[in-house]
């Protein structure tokens, strides 16, 4: 059975394709859809490795790549190296046949971005932004910055968006459940903003999700048990257990913001008292900071005051690198208590690693040996035998890279079975229970 990419895409109804889309469990289909994975993934890039990893025959193996090659997913390469005979050709998965859109909001910037479907960077745009404006102003400016971005980079079209919110998300529905800090979001459907606009699957998740997923994306490990503590404006955790995020049933995994610290009686941007983010977070330092300034602190912190500019958790960071007594006992503080809260999530979860990110982590060794002072005091032995604690990448494409990768674990691991021989994803494939 051969199958024509061209005529595939040209949506002309066809036996073949109605076999394959009936048929997705067949051994023909799964051979042919896990070697364009294996090809995309680097796992085997030659027909010759392809054979010796799958235990297929070399004709079933030509045949099947033949399949893939004019279906459009893959085409043929450069020589490989040889092994003493005819050196091999490579195979490359087209990743330019379509692209990404990722849109990551944090608590006062929105971060967009187009990536290829091999996850890199094409281009990016950024902007401050209070999400606290409500869904729709919100929505309305990302639509802006993408169509900039598009204007750009007009060649390919659009197979997946995703968006990253600073807030528990449901992942099914892709809409903001509760969300602490997001006033009008909760409920709101993000996702079919989205998928009006660009008739593509859409995937909403927690903003710190997306790091935990760069971060499995730049270490290339499959099976990674990983935190990523986000410690910004708010604070939050993104929980890989075997390299799948875990989000809770409601999608308040790792939502460690929100829960009580003890003695304290800070009030929270939530409502509630006591919270960490009311104490470590950087909302909380610059607070702090400031009052300490009123009440004749100086350094650092009191000249930036004194010049009429507004302090930032940046400020305080860098103080705290830069030798400012009063940004330095402020940031060990921060560090001190969120130490207690990552402690109990090493017991719980039993993590490798454990990466810590955002504006007020960005202190660097002030902050993050002060963090593994209180996690070692705390943790289990056993938990912490094997386990790192380092600074993430601090690279501002990070989410970026994340919300890519969650992209493609959707297209490629979860829903490819349902929209290969379509040639490219639909919403319906996505979340076919929605249409």
């Amino acid at each position: 059975m051969r199958i024509s990419g061209t005529e595939l895409c040209q949506d002309q109804p066809m036996a073949s394709e109605s076999t394959l889309r009936f048929g997705a469990q067949t051994d023909e289909v799964t051979s042919l859809l896990r070697i364009v994975n294996m090809v995309r993934t680097g796992e085997a890039t030659t027909r010759p490795e392809i054979g010796r990893v799958t235990g297929l025959g070399r004709g079933v193996v030509t045949q099947r790549v033949d399949q893939a090659i004019e279906m459009g997913y893959l085409e043929d390469g450069e020589f490989g190296p040889s092994s003493g005979g005819r050196a091999p050709r490579t195979l490359r998965f087209r990743s330019e046949r379509g692209r990404i859109i990722v849109c990551a909001l944090g608590a006062l910037h929105i971060h967009v971005g187009i990536m290829a479907l091999d996850g890199d960077v094409q281009d990016q745009t950024h902007r401050a932004w209070d999400i606290s404006r409500g869904p729709a102003e919100s929505l309305d400016t990302v639509m802006e910055m993408i169509d900039e971005l598009l204007g750009r980079n007009p060649e390919a079209d659009v197979w997946a968006v995703t968006v990253g919110v600073p807030g528990p998300v449901d992942f099914e529905s892709g809409r903001p459940v509760a969300p602490p800090i997001m006033p009008g979001w909760n409920g709101f459907d993000v996702r079919k903003r989205f998928e009006q606009r660009f008739e593509a699957p859409v995937w909403v998740d927690n903003d710190v999700n997306l790091l935990a997923f760069g971060e499995r994306a730049r270490r290339g490990v499959a099976q990674l048990d990983l935190i990523y503590v986000k410690i910004g404006s708010g604070i939050g955790a993104g929980l890989l257990s075997q390299g799948h995020v875990h989000r809770g049933a409601n999608g308040a995994a790792g939502d460690i913001g929100h829960v009580r610290v003890r003695d304290s009686e800070e009030p929270c941007r939530c409502g509630k008292i006591g919270c960490l983010e009311a104490v470590a977070s950087g909302w909380a330092l610059v607070r702090d900071a400031t009052a300490a300034v009123a009440d004749g602190a100086s350094g650092a912190l009191a000249r930036i005051m004194a010049a009429g500019d507004q302090l930032t958790p940046e400020h305080v960071s860098v103080g705290a690198t830069d030798g400012d007594a009063l940004a330095i006992s402020l940031i060990q503080r921060s560090a001190r208590v969120a130490g207690e809260s990552i402690a109990t999530l090493v017991n719980v979860f039993n993590p490798s690693v454990i990466v810590i990110g955002g504006a007020v982590a960005s202190a660097g060794e002030v902050f993050l040996a002060e963090v593994r002072q209180r996690v070692y005091e705390l943790s289990l032995p056993l938990a912490t035998r094997d386990l790192s604690i380092v600074n993430s990448a601090n690279d501002v494409r990070e989410p970026l890279r994340g919300g890519a990768e969650l992209a493609r674990e959707q297209l490629f691991d979860v829903t490819f079975p349902r929209w290969f021989a379509g040639g490219r994803p639909t919403i319906e494939s996505a979340h076919p229970g929605d249409v």
